[in-house]
């Protein structure tokens, strides 16, 4: 799919997301590495964001997941950055440091290089939390730096919108 495609595609997403997040009376915050803030920027690009964003972190880096959304460094030192538990933490983090009510986190190896036979290229884990319930699922995409992005941004916003819909 050409990526004007696949742009159209999330705009329809953040606008599901947004009245859901609206209908519900819910605000978001997210926590992007891989993404470096591509959600942050599509659910802020619509007019009148304010009310369901709160904020989003972008911690690319380990010492930034440690200082701004309490991931412990054992986690890190035992799974990596690119895992689920580290995605978990992200999220329950985002949560913790902001004033939304659900958190989405995003973690992976958008390459071309930095990745490994154990974790390749196109590897992603997507954190959803609320007060009630965490979670990270474990994507695998192909393409293009740009098109594991977006292709990440897409997934963890189809993952918002059902979460919101339990």
């Amino acid at each position: 799919m050409p990526l004007s495609d696949e742009r159209s595609d999330l705009s329809d997403l953040v606008e599901q997301v947004s009245d859901a997040l609206t209908r519900t009376g819910r605000s978001l915050v997210t926590a992007e590495s891989c993404t470096g803030g591509l959600i942050a920027k599509l659910m802020t690009d619509r007019a009148g964001s304010s009310t369901i964003f709160d904020r989003g972190f972008v911690t690319y880096s380990n010492d930034s997941k440690i200082e701004l959304l309490d991931v412990s460094p054992e986690t890190l030192a035992t799974y990596g950055a690119v895992s689920a538990q580290t995605a978990e933490e992200m999220a329950r983090g985002a949560l913790k440091n902001s004033n939304a009510t659900l958190a989405v986190s995003i973690t992976g190896i958008a390459g071309p290089d930095g990745g490994s036979a154990q974790k390749p290229v196109g590897l992603v884990y997507i954190g959803i939390a609320d007060a009630g319930h965490i979670a990270a699922k474990e994507c695998h995409f192909s393409g293009s730096r740009a098109e594991i992005r977006i292709q990440s941004a897409a997934t963890a916003l189809s993952l918002i919108l059902s979460h919101i819909s339990l």
